[in-house]
């Protein structure tokens, strides 16, 4: 569809501007590539949550904050006909950037300061296969907020406009389980 790609097109010229407005930095593979992660640091705010693997994250605990880069990823996806593949396709991009997260934690020196992972994301779907755990929002007007700042991506990347509103949560994940999971020896 012409309007998703004129959208799409709109959108990478706005994303570099709001790269350059936040604090995030790309996360590169080991050939030097920039994957489809872009972090921060952040410090935690929500209430204490135990992870799977026993981590504890407290208010103020630090985390890695992934912000995925969606202009990238809809472009890599752009010409699958069908969701489930672009689904697909969007999971094994993902999957194959973790390592190169891990990479990125050793190098930056992150490794003792950060208790684990944190994103907001309407992909939740297949999330857990990863080793992200998924939390909902507890405050409702935060959900819809985000619901609403998330609703551009979602109409440019969805084909189907009559289902609903994907709800946005929060994935996490332990550095513990993410080092035994994708670290590279």
């Amino acid at each position: 569809m012409d309007i998703r790609k004129n959208c799409l097109q709109v959108w990478s010229i706005w994303d570099p501007i709001y790269y350059s407005l936040t604090r995030l930095e790309y996360v590169e593979n080991e050939w030097g590539t920039r994957t489809v992660m872009r972090v921060r640091l952040t410090k935690y705010k929500g209430r204490n949550i135990k992870l799977m693997d026993g981590t504890v994250i407290h208010k103020n605990d630090i985390l890695l904050k992934i912000h995925l880069h969606n202009v990238k990823l809809l472009q890599e996806v752009q010409n699958y006909d069908s969701e489930i593949r672009r689904a697909l396709k969007i999971y094994k991009i993902v999957e194959e950037s973790l390592p190169s997260l891990v990479h990125y934690i050793q190098i930056h020196g992150y490794t003792d300061k950060i208790k684990g992972l944190i994103g907001i994301t309407t992909l939740h779907k297949g999330c857990q296969k990863l080793g992200f755990e998924v939390y909902p929002f507890r405050n409702k007007y935060y959900k819809w907020f985000k619901q609403f700042a998330l609703l551009p991506i979602h109409l440019i990347a969805t084909e189907n406009f009559k289902r609903e509103i994907p709800t946005p949560m929060y994935l996490m994940m332990s550095k513990n389980d993410l080092f035994k999971k994708y670290h590279v020896k």
